[in-house]
């Protein structure tokens, strides 16, 4: 056999290989720049969601493109600014009810005791109560508080790169690929920050007719955790269910709330998102969670956030090659059986 033929043969495990190792790299990569780059691409999707509220208001209301993206960035700013301070004062107010929680926690766990010893289940009561007492919950909100100071801490350095990006736009042609991933994902993005919104308003809604604590927060974490695809709703869903059951204890609270946040998520992710959004992102199902996966063991819960849009920029550019079409296909669900 001669020397060609041979190379010809390890021709596509040599490729497989090479993948592999790009793959692996480009991991490392993420992992290693995730302090600066997770910035710089929040930082990009900013801009191109403002680039695309400018567009649409210079050409639907005349207003200056400058002017459009700088109203963008001030309501962004301004919403932000808003979110972390209700986290923040909900997480004090919390810590300072401590001891209130404590004893509603402690009643909690008595009532379930006692439950069920009345349907013939023995349980240890000291066993139960000092594990409930070593939960770590007071420190974990203090955590969320420092998470919180450490996003407004990056959002100085996102607010740098927006600014540097919006300049950069302003004395620079748009590439037609560029154009077309701005395109695509500011659309994305508006949708899915509509629908957010919409679903965390409900949940408000919901929250504050049952008097609900920490309602507002909630609603915060609702909007964020919406952007998790399929898992981020059913997050939002159960957590306030804790909340009301540490004041209500389990009575009609609790049932009333499961079954409207249920009804409001199945009709705005179902129905309102999926008509609004069309085809979406021509992403596979099964490829999205996977993606999902994989962000989130990279950048974590940002990493989770950004999954689809990040997943839908790669596709973008792997379908402007020959060579490296069939792995957009693949990402797209458009297997080679098919």
């Amino acid at each position: 056999m001669s020397t060609e033929n041979i190379t010809e043969k390890l021709a596509p495990i040599n490729n497989i290989c090479l993948i592999i190792l790009a793959f692996t790299a480009a991991t490392w990569i993420l992992i290693y720049t995730k302090s600066i780059l997770m910035p710089y691409v929040i930082a990009l999707f900013i801009s191109m969601v403002a680039a695309t509220v400018a567009e649409t208001l210079r050409r639907k209301w005349k207003v200056p493109y400058t002017l459009g993206l700088i109203l963008s960035f001030i309501a962004f700013l301004s919403v932000v600014t808003l979110a972390v301070l209700f986290i923040t004062n909900s997480i004090e107010s919390f810590v300072q009810g401590a001891d209130i929680y404590s004893e509603r926690l402690d009643d909690a766990v008595d009532w379930f005791i006692l439950q069920a010893q009345s349907h013939g289940i023995k349980l240890n009561a000291q066993f139960i109560n000092d594990t409930i007492d070593k939960l770590p919950l007071f420190t974990v909100a203090k955590s969320v508080g420092g998470t919180v100071m450490s996003i407004s801490t990056n959002f100085m350095l996102i607010t740098l790169f927006v600014i540097f990006i919006a300049m950069s736009k302003a004395t620079e042609e748009t590439p037609a690929i560029v154009s077309n991933i701005q395109k695509q994902i500011s659309f994305y993005l508006l949708i899915k920050i509509s629908v957010s919104f919409l679903a965390a308003f409900c949940t408000w809604i919901v929250l504050y007719a049952l008097k609900a604590e920490l309602a507002t927060m909630l609603a915060i974490v609702t909007f964020v955790l919406n952007f998790i695809p399929n898992i981020g709703p059913l997050i939002a869903s159960a957590l306030p269910l804790p909340i009301l059951f540490l004041q209500y204890g389990f009575d009609w609270h609790i049932l009333l709330a499961v079954l409207l946040l249920a009804t409001i998520h199945f009709i705005i992710g179902n129905i309102l998102e999926t008509k609004w959004l069309g085809a979406g992102m021509d992403l596979d199902p099964i490829i999205v969670l996977a993606c999902l996966i994989f962000w989130s063991l990279v950048w974590g819960v940002m990493g989770a956030l950004l999954a689809v849009p990040l997943t839908a920029i790669i596709k973008i550019a792997l379908s402007r090659s020959k060579t490296t079409r069939p792995f957009a296909d693949l990402l797209a669900g458009k297997y080679p059986s098919k």
